[in-house]
């Protein structure tokens, strides 16, 4: 809890900033709040406080960030492992991995749009395409750096390739393999809104775009207050199930 004092602290002073600025383009973060209570959590309580609007869009939002987001977790996973454990695979893929992912996921857009046009799967494909990197690439990274000994004596006791994996591999890789997972985390957030810029008619970018468009200053501010509110929670989260994943891992090393 005494981490979260700092922020406190900055939303008095960016009041307090922003009070004695006057400008109209920086509203105070008391103005921002309001906003966002009567906007999004001045609903029923049968429905969580939440208006329809926030259900309509931040609902939708974050089903696309978690279904984007797992998807290419589980793509990661699997192919970083597979090539962290073969040479062979990983000079195949080394170079189409380093092309693919110097290619800024807005720029493939329009490309997305053609395959999949515009929707829901478009705006997964935008995620995933940018989030497998950092997953995959840690992911191979852990699978490389296993104990050879642990694997020779798994060989010595004739376990099974699934035994291998699921028992010595995963586990050893699995500090990496969270180090990715985080990292991709904050990506797919950032992906989710650039993807709902562009034929969305619903979501945290939809509304982000409509603010803008009708010079809605407080209302552009909402957008990006929730979206850092969401970075916090979803890092926090994460943080949390890491830590008792993880467990294990600090005892071994304290040890």
């Amino acid at each position: 809890m005494l981490r979260f004092l700092s922020l406190p602290l900055a939303f008095a002073l960016w009041e307090l900033a922003t009070r004695q600025a006057g400008n109209a383009f920086f509203p105070p973060p008391t103005r921002i709040l309001s906003r966002m209570r009567t906007d999004w959590f001045s609903g029923p309580a049968s429905h969580l406080f939440l208006t329809e609007q926030a259900t309509g869009n931040i609902l939708p939002s974050l089903a696309r960030l978690l279904t984007g987001w797992t998807l290419a977790c589980v793509l990661g996973i699997a192919l970083g492992l597979a090539a962290g454990r073969s040479e062979r695979l990983s000079d195949h893929l080394a170079p189409l991995v380093h092309f693919f992912r110097a290619i800024p996921p807005p720029a493939l857009v329009p490309v997305f749009i053609v395959l999949f046009e515009i929707g829901t799967r478009m705006q997964l494909a935008t995620i995933v395409f940018g989030v497998v990197w950092p997953v995959l690439l840690n992911s191979l990274d852990g699978a490389r750096h296993v104990d050879p000994l642990q694997l020779e004596t798994a060989r010595a006791f004739r376990l099974t390739r699934t035994t291998r994996v699921t028992r010595i591999i995963l586990p050893a890789a699995a500090p990496k393999i969270f180090a990715g997972l985080r990292l991709s985390l904050s990506t797919a957030l950032i992906l989710m809104v650039i993807s709902e810029l562009v034929g969305s008619v619903n979501g945290i970018g939809y509304l982000q775009m409509l603010a803008q468009s009708t010079t809605d200053i407080p209302g552009v501010w909402t957008g990006i207050v929730l979206l850092g509110a969401l970075g916090l929670a979803l890092n926090t989260a994460f943080l949390t199930v890491e830590r008792r994943a993880l467990a294990w891992h600090r005892g071994a090393q304290r040890l």
